[in-house]
């Protein structure tokens, strides 16, 4: 077999949100692949084993906490050359269940995190840097699924695309994740949850659900591909060509 160079050798990678799931699994393989890491999450305990895991550096905050953001990147003390930011996948419940309070946050959460992760990063990537923010495809298509969530989805694409320009020659994209099944969330799903894994599991051309180390292998290529920018990149299994 012919070895090859590692991919990100030589640079520092920032995930947000890397404590668990698609940052943690990212983390993993950007540092395989030879990158520097600093991982940020809100749980202390997590975070601190998630930095022993990938020897990288750490910080427990909240960072929809945008002065304390702010505050983060004003002390990183080096360039860096990509970003990673994940999230919880949005609420979506019926209409009748709809409620604004939760909706505000989840705004919050994915798309004024990723405007401010990209106001605050401007100076601190290298050009031909990566930005990299986790969307979803549930709802994607108003016909298939909430409103809200579509909407979320497509303002994500469209801010995504702006930025790309904004801030060239940093590269920004989106992986619009499908379900997800996670360590963390197989061991605490609600009913509603684990019937969607199974029904997905059992109709997926893929013929199983989507893991965290199928969005983290796409994360990494992307910063590595330095032609990529302004694109959102569904990785779902084929989830939509079942749904539409």
């Amino acid at each position: 077999m012919i070895g090859r160079d590692p991919q990100l050798a030589g640079q520092t990678l920032l995930v947000i949100g890397g404590s668990s799931g698609i940052g943690l699994a990212t983390a993993r393989l950007a540092h395989a692949e030879g990158a520097r890491m600093i991982v940020t999450a809100r749980d202390p305990e997590r975070v601190q084993r998630a930095g022993l895991e990938v020897e990288g550096s750490i910080a427990a905050f909240d960072a929809t906490d945008f002065d304390r953001l702010g505050r983060f990147f004003d002390e990183l003390r080096s360039p860096i050359d990509h970003v990673l930011v994940t999230g919880p996948a949005p609420d979506d419940p019926p209409l009748a269940e709809f409620d604004i309070d939760a909706a505000r946050r989840d705004l919050e959460a994915h798309l004024l995190l990723p405007l401010q992760v990209g106001r605050d990063a401007a100076n601190k990537v290298r050009p031909g840097g990566t930005l990299l923010f986790i969307g979803c495809t549930d709802g994607r298509h108003a016909v298939a699924g909430p409103a809200f969530v579509s909407a979320i989805t497509a303002a994500l694409s469209a801010m995504t695309r702006s930025l790309a320009y904004a801030l060239a020659p940093i590269r920004v994209n989106v992986l619009a994740a499908g379900f997800v099944e996670t360590p963390e969330s197989a061991a605490a799903l609600d009913v509603r949850t684990r019937a969607r894994s199974a029904q997905l599991e059992a109709t997926l051309p893929i013929q199983r659900v989507v893991r965290p180390a199928d969005i983290a292998a796409l994360a990494v290529h992307l910063m590595a591909n330095t032609a990529v920018t302004g694109a959102t990149f569904e990785i779902d299994g084929g989830q939509q060509l079942i749904e539409r």
